[in-house]
């Protein structure tokens, strides 16, 4: 990923991760602005921006994923709720990198 800004698939993850612990250690919350990432630093604030409707969120990284080929961000519940694609499930996004965050790479 080029420093800054990417564009890609975002996928969501809710229910079936629910309360289960992230990669940084966090339990985690499907309510809460998070998302997975395979490298960004823990911690790291990202935008993200929906480009099918210019909705965006700002999340924090806190877990390693999305496992899907061709993915670059799975998003909490919630941040899928902003950028309403819920129902669609994946949608093209544009990330734009905030903080890079202080956390170590993780696994």
């Amino acid at each position: 990923m080029s420093p800054g800004i990417a564009d890609g698939v975002a996928s969501y993850y809710g229910k079936e991760h629910q309360g289960k612990k992230t990669a940084n250690g966090e339990i985690f919350d499907m309510n809460k602005l998070t998302a997975a990432h395979r490298s960004l630093p823990f911690g790291s604030q990202v935008k993200v921006t929906n480009l099918s409707n210019q909705r965006s969120v700002i999340v924090r990284i806190n877990d390693r994923g999305p496992y899907y080929q061709g993915r670059i961000i799975d998003l909490s519940l919630a941040a899928a709720k902003s950028l309403e694609m819920v129902e669609a499930g994946i949608t093209q996004v544009k990330l734009e990198i905030l903080d890079a965050g202080t956390q170590g790479r993780g696994k």
